[in-house]
């Protein structure tokens, strides 16, 4: 099966499928819609060949479909039907689950990106929970509001840098994962990694994109075996 992998971000939508060397990209923003997103990607890829899609989601998703508006994009997400826009069959999720699935090495993990935002996902046994650790209050805001793009422009790059290690060491300390991914556009920006934390890949975005598609064939695999 061939996949075409789109992880939609803040400022651009990255796209790569299965058997391309190279991940493409178009402007995302503001006011970026599911209709223009889709547009997009059709555009940049229209020599690529692919016979399903997942889709990296800047928010919420319950049972493939998101559920919130994304808070850094344009309206229209929510009730979009993806697999008609896309002509085939559709996978969508929280962005920072396909890339905690793409960076997972087993046992528990925690995945938090440093993005526009605040990503969180844990992954506990191959059981992938998405989360939404961002929105929790946090002094006088919420942890993204001081961990995402904003808090950087706001507070400047020591403090936020002093700001990461807090809120990672809180989250560290409540969730008691075994495995500690830090991921995301601006890992770039740190130093050195909070204790007990480990880089991730901005494409690890892509290998999860990927094994969704593959352990999709491997359940329906196993569900054969079972019924025969």
């Amino acid at each position: 099966m061939r996949v075409l992998v789109v992880d939609v971000g803040g400022t651009h939508v990255k796209v790569l499928a299965t058997g391309e060397k190279a991940p493409r990209e178009c402007a995302s923003g503001p006011t970026l819609t599911a209709g223009q997103m889709v547009a997009g990607v059709k555009k940049v890829t229209a020599e690529w060949k692919y016979d399903a899609v997942s889709v990296g989601y800047p928010g919420p998703v319950l049972h493939g479909r998101p559920v919130a508006e994304p808070r850094h994009l344009g309206p229209g997400w929510v009730g979009f039907d993806y697999q008609a826009a896309f002509g085939c069959p559709v996978k969508v999720v929280n962005d920072a689950a396909m890339q905690a699935l793409g960076s997972y090495q087993g046992g528990k993990m925690l995945f938090l990106g440093l993005g526009t935002g605040l990503g969180s996902t844990m992954i506990v046994a191959g059981i992938v929970e998405p989360m939404e650790l961002g929105h929790l209050p946090y002094r006088d805001g919420t942890f993204e509001e001081y961990v995402g793009v904003g808090g950087l422009q706001t507070h400047g790059l020591t403090q936020w840098r002093r700001d990461v290690e807090d809120v990672v060491g809180r989250l560290i300390a409540a969730l008691e994962p075994e495995d500690v991914v830090i991921g995301g556009g601006n890992i770039h920006q740190l130093q050195t990694l909070p204790a007990g934390c480990r880089a991730g890949d901005n494409a690890n975005a892509f290998l999860g994109g990927f094994r969704l598609w593959v352990d999709d064939r491997q359940h329906r695999k196993g569900d054969r075996a079972h019924e025969a």
